[in-house]
C-alpha cells in the first residue's frame, strides 16, 4: 500500500516507528495518521508557538516521513523523486485547491537509525478524505461542490503543466473549512512535450485509464496524458454519487481492471449505478471515454463550466449556485504564473540538482522567461552550421495549420533560446518528426528584436518545438491574421 497523503487511514500492520513527543525539526509528533511502502503520515503541532511562522493556522500539520535508510540505491532514488515532484509542485504550483506544503527538510534521527537521513515533508493537516464521506452518502448539493473543486485543482495542475496521475477519493482531503485539497503528488507527472510527460509504471489500478493497462515502457517511464486525470475524475464522480461503490465489476483491482479493458474494446456496456442523477452520469460518461482521443476533449475548465453552467440555469440546487460560478469563475480566470511562489520561502536540503531532475529552486530571482528550441530530427540537433535544411519555422497564426504559408521569414534552429510572454493551450494541432502532437503554442518574441523598437516582432512556436515550459500566463485569443 502506498500512503495516500494526510488523509490517509493508519495501517494496523505497519510498526509505528516515531513515539507521540518525537521532535522532528519544528515540529512535534502527536499521532501516526497513515503508513504505507513509501512513507509514514504522522500529526504533528509546533514545538513552540513563538517559532517563526507560528500562526494559529500552522500549529497542526501532518509530517510525511520518507525514508530512504536501507533502501537500494534505486528505490532510494525513487523515493527521492516522488519527494522532489511534491515540493517542486509545492513550490512552483501553488493554489487553494493543492493541500498547502509549509516545509521541507532531512531528518536527523541518530537514535533511529531506519530513519537518519529520511525526508520529511511538513503539510497543513487536513479533517479527513473524500473517501471518509462516501459510506455515508452525499447530497448532491454537497457533492456538486466537491466534484467542482476537484476540477479547479485539476484545472490549475494541468494549466501549471503537470498532471496528478493518482487521483483518486483518498488523495481528495477536505480542510478544516470543508474545501477541496488535492494531495499526494508523489506520482505527479510534467508535462515535458505539452501533451503529456512520463513517470513510473505505478499507480491505483482502480484509477488507470484503459491506455496505462497496456502501455509500453520506455527509457523515461510510461506516457502519461491528462486525460488520465479525467478518467480518474469519470470513477470519482460515480463513487461520489453510488455512495463509494466501484463502477466496473470485479472482486480484485485486477479483475476491476479486466473489466475496463472489456468495456474499452467495445465489448461491455457502462453500467452506472441508478441513483446517480442524470447530470453528473452524463458529465461521468464523458470522462470516461474509452480513448484518450476522445476522453481529451473534456478538459477539467470545461467540465467546470458545465457544472457552473448548470447551476447558473437552475439545473441543480439553487442555494449552491453563486458559490459554483464564482469557483469556475476563479478557476477559469486564473492567468497567475504558476512558479509564483508566496511570501514563506520553503528549503529542500534532500535534492540536489541532478538526482532525478532539478532541485526545487526557491529563495532565488527568477530568469527571464525562455524556451529554448528544440529539433526532433536527430541529424540537426549537433549540428552549428545554421543549416538551411535544419532551419525551422515560427508561426504567423497558431489557429491556423502549420505551413509555409503561415510562418515569419525568420527562421530559428535547434538550442535557439527565444524570449516568451504567454501560452495558448489550445491552438491548431502540429505533429513532429517523432510523431509528438500537440495544440500547445508559445508567443516568442522574433530574435534580434528590439522590444522598444518593435513591440510587434512577435510569433508563435508550437510546444513541440521545445522542451522548456516556462511558468508562462494564457495568451488571449489572438485575432485571425489577414
Amino acid at each position: 500500500m502506498r500512503v495516500q497523503g494526510p488523509g490517509a487511514s493508519w495501517d494496523s500492520g505497519h510498526t509505528e516507528l516515531l513515539p507521540p513527543g518525537h521532535r522532528v525539526g519544528d515540529w512535534v509528533v502527536t499521532e501516526p495518521i497513515g503508513a504505507g511502502g513509501w512513507a509514514t503520515v504522522y500529526a504533528g503541532r509546533r514545538a513552540a508557538a513563538d517559532g517563526p511562522g507560528a500562526g494559529a493556522e500552522l500549529h497542526e500539520v501532518a509530517l510525511k516521513i520518507m525514508p530512504t535508510s536501507g533502501l537500494a540505491p534505486r528505490q532510494a532514488r525513487a523515493v527521492s523523486e516522488a519527494a522532489r515532484r511534491e515540493v517542486e509542485i509545492g513550490v512552483r504550483a501553488g493554489h487553494p485547491r493543492l493541500v498547502r506544503l509549509l516545509d521541507s527538510t532531512v531528518l536527523s534521527a541518530p537514535d533511529h537509525p531506519e530513519l537518519d537521513g529520511a525526508i520529511v515533508l511538513v503539510m497543513e493537516r487536513a479533517r479527513g478524505s473524500l473517501r471518509d464521506l462516501l459510506g455515508a452518502g452525499i447530497a448532491e448539493a454537497d457533492g456538486a461542490r466537491l466534484i467542482a473543486g476537484i476540477c479547479e485543482g485539476l484545472a490549475h495542475l494541468h494549466r501549471c503543466g503537470w498532471v496528478h496521475a493518482d487521483l483518486k477519493p483518498e488523495n481528495v482531503l477536505i480542510g478544516e473549512d470543508g474545501a477541496v485539497r488535492l494531495s499526494d503528488f508523489g506520482l505527479a507527472a510534467e508535462l515535458t512535450t505539452g501533451t503529456h510527460g512520463h513517470g513510473p509504471p505505478m499507480g491505483t489500478l482502480d484509477y488507470l485509464p484503459p491506455e496505462r493497462w497496456r502501455a509500453p515502457l520506455g527509457e523515461l517511464g510510461v506516457e502519461i496524458r491528462p486525460s488520465a486525470d479525467i478518467w480518474a475524475l469519470g470513477l470519482v464522480i460515480h463513487e461520489v454519487f453510488a455512495s463509494g461503490a466501484p463502477l466496473f465489476p470485479g472482486a480484485t483491482p485486477v479483475a476491476r481492471g479486466a473489466a475496463v479493458q472489456e468495456y474499452a474494446a467495445g465489448r461491455a456496456p457502462l453500467r452506472m449505478a441508478g441513483g446517480v442523477p442524470e447530470f453528473w452520469r452524463a458529465l461521468a460518461t464523458d470522462c470516461l471515454a474509452p480513448t484518450h482521443a476522445a476522453r481529451a476533449a473534456h478538459t477539467a475548465e470545461s467540465l467546470l463550466e458545465r457544472i457552473a453552467a448548470r447551476q447558473a440555469d437552475g439545473g441543480g440546487p439553487r442555494s449552491r449556485t453563486g458559490r459554483l460560478r464564482r469557483t469556475a469563475r476563479t478557476a477559469l480566470l486564473a492567468l497567475a504564473a504558476c512558479g509564483a511562489v508566496g511570501s514563506a520561502i520553503w528549503s529542500y536540503a534532500g535534492l540536489p540538482a541532478g538526482e532525478g531532475g532539478s532541485a526545487a529552486r526557491v529563495g532565488t530571482a527568477q530568469p527571464p522567461l525562455q524556451v529554448r528550441v528544440f529539433n526532433a530530427e536527430h541529424a540537426c540537433q549537433d549540428r552549428t552550421d545554421r543549416a538551411p535544411q535544419c532551419s525551422l519555422g515560427l508561426a504567423v497564426d497558431p489557429m491556423r495549420p502549420y505551413v509555409a504559408g503561415n510562418v515569419v521569414p525568420t527562421r530559428v534552429w535547434h538550442a535557439d533560446v527565444l524570449d516568451a510572454d504567454c501560452q495558448l493551450l489550445r491552438g491548431e494541432v502540429v505533429i513532429d518528426e517523432s510523431d509528438t502532437r500537440s495544440t500547445h503554442w508559445f508567443r516568442v518574441r522574433l530574435p534580434g528584436a528590439d522590444p522598444a523598437a518593435a513591440p510587434d516582432a512577435v510569433a508563435w512556436l508550437p510546444a513541440v518545438r521545445t522542451k522548456d515550459r516556462p511558468p508562462l500566463p494564457r495568451c488571449p485569443a489572438p485575432a485571425p491574421a489577414r
